[in-house]
């Protein structure tokens, strides 16, 4: 089983709420969810988020919307995916997604989550040796791993950034590296400020209602030729 764990907050400190701002009409959290469905390698996905009082709507409406929800120490966003994983059996690799991505492209989750099984790469990912927009980040960690790295980690930093560990230690645990056909690591299609924002509802606007599956392509397309949508991104 392949589980995607998605975290999501709303403790913000540049953009207060962001998983609740809207696009087109819905939560960003809900429009990273529906995108999330479209991949056909994922067999559950699991929102994970603090159990901390600032988070306690996010969690209510996810749960109200029929979304299973994980909640944890808002620190230890480590130990937090890793109980989601031990949580569900029969689990053999966990999908870490970031809740700043509302761009996520179910293709590109699905060729990283093959490129894992082909490979059987501990962790594989397209954020070690960048090439996509950032935004676009997809790790994929074997549960073994993912449990060895928890029960080892100390450091108050490799809690909060869960798979820095198996990153930077190739020599312990293998990687695979999944590349783009060209290198779009300049581009930042993350959700962190007013700004960011902006450009993602204007993109939403122009592409949701004609596809709601629209995907990276797409994004590319309309930045080169609408200049008025360019201009948030740069």
């Amino acid at each position: 089983m392949i589980l995607a764990v998605l975290q999501a907050r709303m403790g913000s400190t540049r953009l207060p709420g962001k998983s609740m701002a809207t696009l087109r009409g819905e939560p960003m959290i809900v429009r990273q969810l529906e995108r999330l469905r479209g991949a056909r390698t994922l067999s559950k996905i699991i929102v994970a988020t603090s159990a901390d009082r600032a988070d306690d709507a996010l969690a209510g409406f996810l749960v109200s919307r029929g979304h299973t929800v994980h909640r944890g120490a808002g620190a230890d966003i480590l130990a937090r995916i890793a109980r989601c994983a031990e949580a569900i059996s029969a689990v053999s690799h966990v999908v870490r997604l970031k809740g700043d991505a509302p761009f996520m492209d179910p293709g590109v989750i699905d060729d990283a989550v093959r490129m894992a099984l082909a490979s059987g790469a501990d962790y594989t990912s397209n954020r070690v040796q960048r090439s996509f927009p950032a935004g676009l980040d997809v790790e994929v960690i074997k549960v073994g791993a993912l449990r060895e790295a928890a029960a080892e980690a100390r450091d108050p930093m490799a809690r909060i950034s869960p798979t820095a560990a198996i990153r930077e230690r190739p020599q312990r645990w293998s990687q695979a590296h999944l590349m783009a056909p060209r290198d779009w690591s300049r581009l930042d299609w993350r959700v962190k400020t007013a700004a960011d924002l902006a450009f993602a509802r204007s993109v939403y606007d122009a592409l949701h209602p004609v596809d709601p599956d629209f995907r990276m392509g797409d994004v590319l397309d309309l930045v080169e030729s609408r200049q008025d949508i360019a201009r948030f991104a740069a």
